[in-house]
């Protein structure tokens, strides 16, 4: 793919294929810099449709749609925010000529955990956990068992720890297969069966691309740890920077930057590494977009992952991404399901000094609904960590 030079003469555009809490952080970055914003996603007022020029609803599964959409807007840039797109549309789009962010291939790649688990294993050998692709139960049963109980389930098409299903024995096994394909993103038919592992840490290596004198440069950012719960699959806090060892963030960048450069184009990744209790370090997946961990970076760097990503896609450089305050971050999750949920505690939490808080603006909530977060900056890690499980506690959403 061609990657062309800076996109910033005369007026420009970019199209959010996707609106969600990270696509609004990056409209808001492109209304800074004078960029038009087109927002498009499934549902009515999605987050990012507060904050664009012009909103879209449509199917994001329908390839007509979303190519009659973009040959009607003309956008100079198209950016996948979600794992539940017709990604063959956006591979004809850019045959067309239109700039997909990273590209096509690498959105194509990402949102499919098999494809991306062959690239990682087998083309790059990077180390993975022990995994089987399987398309039915009694796949399940042969592969867990040669696994080990118990063993960890993953749709084909999914993202945020959507789908994720622990098996615990053989009987366990048709449960969770039909558990797993009824939470898939897309419609993937098939799973992916790795073994479980103890997870110790587990960091996001905030990797980007971007153009620099027409040559593409390859950089990351300074590790992001997180932590979820035992047996919860989507992120709850993070902190920057992460609290790992010289050699554990030197092996992880290294393989970000591989399966970074494998996918190309241009734009920021957001590459996932485990670290297991026995002292693996554990390529695991990898977003062809700004990662939700990193929303970290709002306070902790000098340049969000967000105006990287609008950057990159636009072709203009970002040399230099520094960490300036230890930081950190706590989802605030929704408790029922509502449409036009009340926020209570808001003042409460805001008297903590050092904290903010961002409201995603979500029309309607389900239980643990992702609907906001805290972000705390302080004197180190640990205190920044204190403050924004302190506020969090606070919010409510009802």
């Amino acid at each position: 793919m061609e990657i062309g030079p800076p996109l910033l003469e005369g007026s420009k555009k970019i199209m959010l294929m996707g609106s969600g809490e990270l696509g609004k952080e990056m409209a808001i970055e492109a209304q800074r810099m004078g960029i038009e914003v087109i927002a498009v996603d499934r549902y009515d007022m999605a987050p990012a449709m507060h904050v664009a020029h012009r909103r879209y609803v449509i199917n994001m599964l329908d390839g007509n749609a979303i190519k009659s959409l973009v040959r009607r807007e003309g956008p100079d840039a198209i950016i996948a925010e979600i794992e539940a797109i017709d990604t063959g549309a956006l591979t004809e789009l850019e045959e067309e000529g239109f700039r997909v962010v990273p590209n096509a291939r690498a959105v194509k790649v990402c949102m499919n955990r098999i494809e991306l688990r062959r690239l990682a294993a087998e083309r790059l050998q990077l180390p993975t956990t022990r995994y089987f692709f399987v398309e039915d139960v009694d796949d399940v049963r042969r592969v867990c068992k040669d696994l080990g109980f118990p063993c960890l389930l993953k749709p084909e098409m999914s993202s945020s720890g959507h789908g994720h299903v622990l098996v615990n024995n053989y009987d366990d096994a048709e449960r969770g297969f039909k558990e797993a394909l009824a939470h898939a993103r897309g419609g993937g038919k098939r799973v992916v069966a790795e073994e479980y592992v103890k997870i110790g840490r587990e960091l996001t290596v905030l990797t980007y691309r971007y153009s620099l004198n027409n040559n593409v440069v390859t950089a990351t950012i300074p590790p992001i740890e997180h932590q979820r719960p035992e047996g919860v699959y989507h992120y709850i806090e993070s902190w920057h920077p992460a609290m790992v060892s010289n050699g554990v963030v030197e092996k992880a960048r290294e393989y970000a930057v591989r399966i970074v450069n494998e996918l190309g184009g241009l734009g920021i990744y957001g590459v996932e590494i485990l670290i297991t209790k026995d002292g693996r370090v554990l390529f695991s997946e990898a977003s062809p977009r700004p990662h939700d961990t990193g929303l970290v970076t709002l306070v902790s760097t000098n340049i969000s992952e967000f105006q990287v990503h609008v950057r990159s896609a636009l072709g203009l450089p970002t040399p230099e991404v520094r960490l300036v305050t230890p930081a950190a971050a706590h989802v605030i999750l929704a408790e029922t399901e509502t449409w036009a949920p009340r926020i209570t505690g808001l003042e409460e939490a805001l008297k903590i000094p050092g904290v903010q808080v961002r409201l995603f603006g979500k029309p309607f909530t389900y239980r643990y609904r992702r609907m906001g977060i805290v972000l705390a900056t302080g004197n180190t890690v640990q205190e920044a960590r204190e403050k924004a499980r302190s506020a969090a506690s606070l919010i409510k959403v009802r």
